[in-house]
């Protein structure tokens, strides 16, 4: 009989041997539950850095960072290749007229006008208006609408030539020869500027600049 068997207390049950029950504090439930959020906080922690790492090695956070940087709130300037298409040479009617008292210029420069792709119209002298009376390089006469097409890919075969505007309705270009003129630009050069007026490089946008 154990020492923790009361005196005339028998039974089925009894204590016996040297060890004895030991008692457990009952658990606490507020610390599990504590444990239990700091460890799924941990996880998503761990997760979203994972990510974070992931989006800088592949390149994610450069374009994040370009498009932030792109939008600075200043419209983009709208690139040249939008507006209006301009005439190929092929396309330009030009009527030559020769308002010097220099024989033979008007036809020459038709000619030489019609190896560089222009289609020829009429060629003879001046009209009275300005015969004798453009001292310049040259005018080029057309319809309102011409200054922005037809008479600006004309303009690049001959330098220091205005251009002025009737009331005509057709597409064609008068070039009046004047008193200044010597020869059209030459080739090399009216190639270099046409391909310049009809192709120009791409200016940067305002906003690539903040």
């Amino acid at each position: 009989m154990s020492m923790l068997t009361p005196p005339g207390m028998g039974g089925k049950y009894r204590i016996t041997g040297d060890r004895y029950p030991r008692m457990r504090r009952p658990r606490n439930r507020r610390r599990i539950v504590v444990a239990m959020i700091g460890a799924v906080a941990a996880l998503g922690l761990s997760g979203w850095g994972t990510l974070q790492l992931i989006d800088v090695f592949t390149g994610g956070g450069g374009e994040a960072r370009a498009a932030g940087k792109a939008d600075c709130g200043t419209p983009e300037r709208r690139p040249a290749a939008q507006k209006a298409a301009l005439p190929e040479p092929g396309e330009i009617t030009v009527n030559v007229y020769n308002a010097t008292k220099r024989s033979g210029l008007a036809k020459q420069t038709a000619d030489e006008l019609k190896k560089r792709g222009f289609k020829i119209g009429k060629v003879g002298n001046a009209p009275a208006a300005y015969d004798k009376k453009v001292k310049g390089a040259g005018v080029l006469l057309g319809a309102p609408n011409a200054a922005d097409g037809p008479s600006k890919v004309l303009g690049t075969q001959l330098a220091g030539a205005t251009s002025e505007a009737d009331q005509r309705t057709d597409k064609d270009v008068d070039l009046i020869i004047g008193d200044s003129f010597k020869a059209l630009a030459e080739k090399k050069a009216a190639d270099d500027a046409l391909v310049s007026l009809t192709s120009p490089s791409p200016k940067p946008s305002a906003s690539a600049k903040c």
